[in-house]
């Protein structure tokens, strides 16, 4: 008798795990669930241009006339070691795309800002005025140094997209 009802326990014990097993994955089939990226929200930078093209001691520049599918997540205005700027977007294609200006010392502010990109021998004429290319494993980047202070136009996204946020910069 004893010899049965180990049996029986080790049976019963197989049963039930297969049994929250089936359960398990019949809520996991009908329960909605989504593994895409989360919309990223989409910020109005205009209170903080003003108050930052009030404050800094260079020119800020904010892009003008980007297509609406050009969406601004991120903004900030620092003065009080650098004047720093930054207003981040994603570009139609989902990467990332940011304008860097600060009055740090441009080794440096370019470094942080490209996230360690190097200086590439490659220039771009945009405008009127000449910008230099670096390229990282991480971010690419488009600097010009003007006015007192660094532009780093940078992010995940191809020169092209770079090359379109500059064009769109204007600084009043």
């Amino acid at each position: 008798m004893a010899g049965t009802k180990g049996k029986q326990s080790v049976r019963d014990m197989i049963l039930s795990l297969g049994l929250i097993s089936l359960m398990a994955g019949v809520i996991y089939i009908f329960i909605p669930h989504d593994d895409s990226e989360p919309d990223l929200k989409r910020v109005d930078y205009q209170v903080e241009l003003l108050t930052a093209r009030r404050a800094a001691s260079y020119p800020v520049a904010a892009p003008e006339g980007l297509p609406s599918a050009w969406k601004a997540t991120s903004v900030r205005y620092d003065g009080s070691e650098f004047d720093a700027w930054h207003l981040g977007f994603q570009a139609p294609d989902g990467q990332y795309v940011a304008v860097e200006q600060s009055t740090q010392r441009p080794a440096v502010f370019i470094d942080t800002a490209s996230q360690g990109a190097r200086q590439t021998k490659a220039t771009q004429r945009i405008g009127d005025r000449t910008w230099q290319r670096y390229e990282g494993d991480h971010y690419d980047a488009l600097v010009l140094q003007d006015k007192g202070a660094t532009t780093v136009v940078t992010g995940t996204g191809s020169f092209g997209a770079l090359v379109k946020m500059a064009e769109a910069l204007k600084t009043s």
